[in-house]
């Protein structure tokens, strides 16, 4: 499995989020042998709806499973407590990160609950959520519940 091309990946998510007026998170469900499952960007602004994170939005792109602990979310930004809720509940075991300098998620309690983490500290996920940050305060504060 390639890491990079897959967060890659979750970053073109995250782009179109951006180009579509949203907050740039994409996400990418892969299996053990790399395939993608499925693919999701954050839709918050897009859809009105506050739920609509790009983990949320992928995983809802995978439909009804039985082998969710057999995959990987790759996340570009470090999942918030609805995100890591979601994976814990649906026990995804591992969880690749784009990046956690922008914004750090609850990663003290996935890896508490035996979720393996591995943060890639991708230059392209760090520069285009900082760009957002820097553009839309505001949009990025009523996301994060400031």
């Amino acid at each position: 499995m390639d890491d990079q091309a897959l967060m890659d990946t979750a970053l073109q998510q995250a782009q179109k989020s951006y180009d579509e007026g949203g907050l740039p998170i994409g996400a990418v469900l892969a299996d053990a042998q790399g395939n993608i499952i499925a693919r999701g960007h954050n839709k918050r602004v897009q859809n009105n709806d506050p739920t609509s994170h790009g983990e949320t939005d992928c995983i809802r792109n995978a439909g009804r499973r039985r082998d969710w602990h057999e995959l990987t979310l790759y996340t570009t930004l470090s999942p918030c407590v609805m995100c890591s809720g979601t994976a814990l509940l649906l026990r995804i075991g591992r969880i690749v990160i784009g990046e956690n300098q922008n914004f750090m998620g609850e990663e003290a309690m996935l890896k508490a609950r035996g979720v393996k983490l591995e943060v890639l500290d991708h230059a392209g996920c760090i520069a285009l959520m900082a760009k957002f940050q820097r553009e839309k305060p505001d949009v990025w504060n009523e996301d994060i519940g400031l």
